[in-house]
Order: C-alpha cells, then structure tokens, then sequence
C-alpha cells in the first residue's frame, strides 16, 4: 500500500515500468475495492421503488446508458485525466488540494506561520507567470475573510462527508453481498439469517483493524483480480446468451428516452445510478500511496471495462427477464452452477472495500487532526517500515457501533444506498470546487478554464445530489446528520485553537523579563532541560510565566518547543528543525520549532528527546564557528513579530547545516543506576521536589568533541566557552528532561455572543475533557510531565 518513506518529497522521479505495473496491480486492492462491488446493489438500489422494469426494456436500457457515461464522464474523465493531476507532492484527497490552494494564497487559518516555511523543498510553486485574470481571483480571495472561513468549512464538509462513507461503505457492501443467500434458504430463514451474519461479518471486520492493514493486506489486490474477472466473465456471458444487442443501450438516446418516459420518477432514481461511481474518490485520496499513472494503467485497461461488461451483462440478462423491481438482485444473472463461488468471493470483496475505505477514513482523521480541525486521538502505528498505516480505536470502536446500528436501522440496500449516495456525491461536489480553484491558482489557468470545469462536472454532480436530495426521508437524512454534527465538532475545536493562538500571542512576556530573572528576584536554576511546549514561535510564552510565579525555579536548560504543522503532506527530516537562542548564550535558553506535514508520523518522546538534544549540539556547535568566522550560510533571518532582540530572531535550519571537522558528541550506552529527577501532575498541586528510588536504567552518555584545530588552541576563550555550553547541555540531559504543558481551560469573554459562549464554554471545554490530552498526544511519560493551570479568556 506504501512506497518506501523517501517518495514523498521525490515525487518527481521516474519509475520503472515493472514498477509502475506492480504499483498498478497493487492499488487494485487498495483503491478499487469499493468502485469493484458496485453492480451488487446498483440496478437493485435503482429499480427499488422509483421505476418498474417494463417489458419495452425502456428503463434498463436507460439506466445502463446512464451507468455508462456516468463512469465515463466522473472516474475516467474527471479523476482519472484531470484531478490526479492535482497532486501535492504526489498526495491526494480534500487536504491536498486545501493545502496547495493555501500555499498559492494568503487563505489559510492556521495559526504561527512564518516566511521559513516557504524555504521547505515540498513548498514547491508554480513557476509559470501569474495571469492578470489569475491574480484578480487570488486578491479576491485573499482580501475577504469570510471566504477563508467558507473555504475551511467546505474542506471540513467534504472531510466529513468522506467519515461518513467510511460508516456506510461496510454496511452496504456486506449487506449486498450475505444477500445472496436469499437463493439457498427460504424467505423466512433469509430475512432472519442477513442481518446477523453481516453484523458479524462487520464486528470482525472492525476488531482486526488493531493488527493493521499490512497484516492481512497480501491477499487483497487477488481478490480484486478475482472479482473483476469474475463479473466481467458473467457480463460476457450474460451478453452472449441472453441479448447481444445490448451494446446499442450505451448510446445517450437511450438517456433521452428513458426520462422523457419515466419524467420525475426517472429522475428521482438517478440517486440509486450514482452509486455505481462510489469509491472513486479513493483514486484521488489514496494518490500518495501509489503513483498517477499506476492508478491511471489500472483503471482505463481492468476496472472501468470489467465494470462495463459487468452493468451491460446484467442489463442483457434483465432484458429477457421482467421480474418485479424489488426482486431484482446481482446474483439473478450468474448461472446455477457457481453462485456459491461467486457469493464467497462477491463477500470477500466487500470486506477488501470496506477495509480500504475503513484506513482511509483513519487517514483523514489524522490529518484533521494534525491541522487542527479535530480533538486530538490517540493515533497508533501499525506497521514501523510502512510509513502511513494508521489505527485510531476511539474512531474505529465508534465506526463499528454505528455501521451495526445502521445494519439493524435499516435492513435494506434501498435506505443505505440513499444515504451513502448523497454522502459520496457531497465529497465529489466539494473535489470540484476545489479543483476549480487549484486551475485558476496553482495551474494558473484562465478563469474561463476553471469555470468550464466548474460547470460542466458540477452541473452533473448536481444532478445526482438533487435526485438524492430527495430521498431525505428515505436514509439520506443520516449523512446530512452526521456531516452536521462532525463539521460542528470540527468548526469549535479549529476555532478554539485560533482564539488561544490568539490569547498567546497577545499575552506572552517579553524577552527582557526573562533575562531578568536570577537569584536576586529569588528564583533558582535547577539541573536538567525544561522543554516549554508552546505554540508561538517567537516571544516568551504566558503560560512560562505563571509557571515561575507558582515554582520560583526553571531548569539550567531552557527549550522553547512549538510543534507545528506546515501546509505540507511531508517535512523532509533535515529540514524539520529550526533552532535558535533565545538571549544571550550564558542564558542557555534555545527555541526549537518541528515542523511537520499532515502526513508526517510524529515522533515518539524518546527519540524526539534525543534527536532534540542533538539538533540543540549541533546549533551550538554551528552557532560558535559561525560567530567565529563570520559566515552566515544556512541561517535562516526570521522576522519577530514582537519588539525583542535580534537575539530571538535568528534560527538555523539543523539538518542541512554543514560543519568542518568531527562530530559534536559521540554516544556510548552503558548499564548503571540512575536517578530521576522528579515529575509532577500539576504545578498548582507542587510544593517541594519528590525524591524517587534509583532505577536500574541504560543510559546514554555523550562525550562531546572538538575540531582538531580547536584543540591546538585550546586555551581560546571560545573554544573554552563552547566545551563548556555543550558539557553544561550533556549534564542537563543526565540529570533529566521535564516537559512542561500548559493545562487549558478557556472561557469566553464578558460581552460574547450567545453563539460564542455555546461553542467555547460549553462545545470546545466539553471536547477537550472528553478527547485525549496534549501529554497523550506527544506520548509523554507521567513522571517527566509538569502541567501549567492556564485559564484563556477568549
């Protein structure tokens, strides 16, 4: 499912065609599971109770036409020609094309960005001149706010439309597929037995998801193969035996004639034909894992003609038979012989569709996540070499519970065709308007480009989306409902997150005020390094403040750390860091902004500990030979926004740094007792250190080094002081690391609208309660965790 960790950000290279055919043959498993098992339940969704399948053959020769195009004008045309093409750094889906339209305009609502994130090598722009006409739509959009605004809520909805699927795909396809057994039981058993076997089939579906894809992902893209071939033999078959001339149906007369014929009722049940193009947004989202021309070699030469032979087979067969529309099912068509091979694989490709759309919905939960829009999770990495394979429980506990209750809920393909119908057309409506905009800004089009495209797939999207508009009482009200819910969720928690950026810009200390404190204002400087996690990057943060008021002591080693997120899939590993001081260097304070992608795997404490430590070495090391000779190479000038010292402002990208000489420290493990300095729940709850027994524990010792020509002279003052910063930086981390968090609790200002004091004081303070904390969030040990009470008037 994934490529080696280094394709992200080398999207541009060229790959071998035995690579781009095996990439193709694995993406069938991944991408095309829920797009293969569609002629399950379309002709019956289709002719459940709009239309009746007459003997003039009118109406399935108007679907099947319908059918045809609507495969041909979406997947192939739309996705497969133009937005695959839309690629961020070879990603795909909603947050790709939110984050190239964000880096090509000012309209983005993320918080602490700053110009050296545009030196990132995944920053990448177009370099083709802007247009007078592309530049008039950037302006536009960057001078209103409320557009931002709106834009962020389209990605939401679609991102929630997209949850949605990922609750509905497995209740249908399991659904349709167990509904097969209607031929080998009796009516009274079938409608005893479907039900419970599909619940069954899904609570086992759900409880494997903690092993992760790679576990039971080998067998996937063979059962695809054996699917498609499968249906594509039946249609062939079907076609031979029962009606040749069903090929004359794919003409849009045929589409003329039938609505013409069937008026309202026929339009009504173009919400049971969209379903013959779900999961076709998987192309574009699961982009990242493969490559554009793989998905593309795979779609035009297996999936699009197996689902073509597989709709006109079965409307060749429902031509020479006429049964009653609520008895019409896919497993009408295949012969006696091998319906029960067909009904084993037809359920094994449900459960390879539901998992692909299951992953993806994890994926975009983390992304959510990652940008701020959604309440942190616990996020677990299933496999160490595949970079990507996610398991979330809070999110698949909550998937199966619901999937089941819709299984019991509505007990029909009818009512789950209804509402998964609107939810994918929703996701495909929101692809187009931002694809439309990545023309005009990214590709910089003409307009008249943009709008064309706009119009012409828009104008068929919509066509669905009002025919399953009207199915709202039918099952489509749920998706509306849980889109609803999930993009108010979504909405408080972004916006609660931008008012405390807010609050912390305009309360943070100035640098001066730090410098001041020393054991004349009573304060001490402990052992060890205090890293201050933040989200400024610039300025002394409030909550830092309030932490000496409550503890007049902070640690020999400062580090202020701001986690934060680019508008990039990936940040490449050298280019994460940004280090720099904060005042002069006997303070022995530094800040440190990580940056990661929405796709990046966070690190977990202990190597980011001891990455951080090594970045810190490597930025003193740098810092001194750069005061030395007076270069400035790879220093990056980032402009404060507050009135401090230049002191503040200068940071270096650690990583592409280039140093002359040996290393700054080598490591070494050895086996001795240690002792661990204290950790704390609340520093409001803290009155003097606890002391805790010595532990058996490895542990690292560092043995920092010289340049050999430092050593000649030795006795330089410089030399002295940078042997010193760095055995002062070896002895902080000896004597242990405590990670400090600020502890919200936010309210909203005296005066607020009712609205604003529903979604802070009630909304986002239930959410945060009820959702995983940041100390969860960045995996950090209770005994080197010091929580700082903040209360963020808003």
């Amino acid at each position: 499912m994934d490529l080696e960790y280094g394709r992200c950000w080398d999207s541009s290279r060229k790959d071998s065609w035995k690579t781009i055919l095996l990439l193709a043959y694995q993406s069938l498993g991944v991408v095309y599971g829920d797009l293969g098992i569609s002629p399950l339940y379309v002709y019956r969704s289709t002719f459940a109770e709009d239309i009746q399948h007459s003997e003039s053959n009118e109406e399935i020769y108007g679907v099947l036409s319908f059918v045809f195009w609507t495969l041909t004008l979406v997947p192939l045309f739309k996705y497969v020609f133009i937005v695959l093409r839309a690629d961020d750094n070879g990603e795909g889906g909603t947050f790709a094309l939110y984050s190239l339209i964000c880096r090509h305009a000012k309209v983005s609502l993320l918080p602490n960005r700053q110009a050296a994130d545009e030196a990132l090598s995944t920053y990448k722009l177009e370099q083709s001149p802007e247009k007078k006409s592309s530049s008039t739509v950037k302006l536009y959009l960057e001078k209103h706010k409320f557009l931002h605004t709106a834009l962020l809520i389209l990605v939401l909805l679609g991102t929630c439309m997209v949850i949605g699927d990922g609750l509905l795909t497995p209740a249908i396809s399991v659904f349709s597929a167990v509904s097969g057994l209607e031929f080998f039981m009796s009516k009274e058993h079938h409608e005893h037995a479907v039900v419970p076997i599909t619940c069954f089939i899904i609570v086992c579906l759900f409880a494997l998801q903690h092993y992760g894809t790679h576990r039971v992902g080998f067998f996937f893209a063979p059962v695809v193969v054996i699917w498609l071939l499968c249906i594509s033999a039946l249609g062939l078959y079907n076609i031979i035996h029962w009606n040749p001339h069903v090929y004359q149906a794919l003409s849009p007369y045929y589409m003329f004639k039938f609505l013409k014929k069937t008026r309202k009722s026929g339009w009504m049940s173009l919400g049971g034909i969209l379903l013959c193009i779900t999961g076709s947004e998987a192309m574009f989202a699961d982009l990242g894992h493969f490559s554009y021309l793989a998905i593309q070699i795979a779609f035009t030469f297996l999936v699009y003609p197996a689902l073509i032979l597989a709709y006109m087979g079965q409307a060749a067969y429902l031509s020479q038979h006429h049964q009653s529309s609520y008895q019409i099912s896919f497993y009408l068509s295949v012969p006696e012989a091998v319906k029960w091979p067909v009904l084993v694989i037809a359920i094994l490709a449900s459960v390879v569709g539901s998992q692909a759309i299951i992953s993806g919905t994890f994926s975009i939960i983390n992304q959510s996540q990652s940008l701020g829009c959604f309440p942190r999770v616990k996020v677990v990495h299933t496999n160490d070499k595949i970079h990507g394979q996610i398991y979330i429980p809070e999110i698949n506990w909550t998937l199966m519970i619901l999937c089941i209750a819709v299984t019991i809920g509505f007990r029909d393909i009818k009512h789950m065709g209804n509402a998964s119908g609107l939810a994918v057309m929703t996701v495909m409506i929101v692809t187009t308007c931002l694809t439309a905009l990545v023309i005009i800004l990214c590709w910089r089009k003409p307009p008249i480009l943009a709008l064309a495209f706009l119009l012409f797939f828009g104008s068929v999207e919509l066509l669905y989306f009002s025919a399953s508009l009207t199915k709202f009482r039918e099952g489509a009200w749920l998706p509306i409902l849980l889109a609803l819910f999930l993009t108010t969720i979504m909405f408080v928690w972004h916006y609660a997150t931008i008012k405390k950026y807010e609050f912390d810009l305009h309360n943070k200390v100035s640098l001066d005020w730090l410098l001041a404190l020393g054991s004349s204002l009573g304060i001490a400087r402990v052992p060890g390094i205090g890293l201050v996690f933040t989200d400024l990057t610039s300025g002394i943060p409030a909550n830092f403040s309030r932490f000496v008021t409550n503890l007049p002591a902070f640690h020999r080693i400062l580090v202020f750390v701001c986690v934060k997120s680019v508008p990039v899939p990936y940040v490449p590993p050298a280019e994460r860091y940004l280090v720099g001081r904060v005042g002069p260097a006997a303070h022995r304070s530094y800040r440190c902004i990580v940056r990661y992608g929405y796709r990046d795997v966070h690190q977990d404490v202990d190597s980011f500990e001891s990455e951080l430590v090594d970045k810190l070495a490597d930025f003193i090391r740098y810092d001194w030979y750069n005061n030395t000779d007076g270069t400035n190479s790879c220093i990056e000038d980032i402009v404060s926004d507050s009135n401090e010292s230049t002191s503040d402002g200068r940071l270096a990208v650690i990583g592409t740094v280039s140093f002359s000489g040996t290393p700054a420290y080598e490591m070494e493990d050895t086996l001795q007792p240690a002792s661990v300095s204290g950790g704390f729940t609340s520093v409001d709850s803290v009155t003097d250190f606890i002391e805790m027994e010595p532990v058996r524990t490895v542990e690292r010792r560092v043995r920092f080094a010289i340049d050999d020509e430092s050593e000649t002279d030795a006795r330089s003052e410089i030399d002295i002081q940078l042997r010193q910063e760095l055995e002062e930086l070896f002895a902080g981390q000896q004597a242990g690391t405590a990670f400090i968090l600020g502890h919200s609790h936010v309210r909203a200002k005296q005066g607020s609208s009712i609205l604003k004091r529903l979604a802070i004081n009630f909304g986002y303070n239930f959410l945060r309660r009820n959702c995983r904390g940041p100390d969860v969030a960045l995996k950090v040990p209770p005994v080197s965790l010091l929580e700082v009470g903040m209360v963020y008037i808003v």
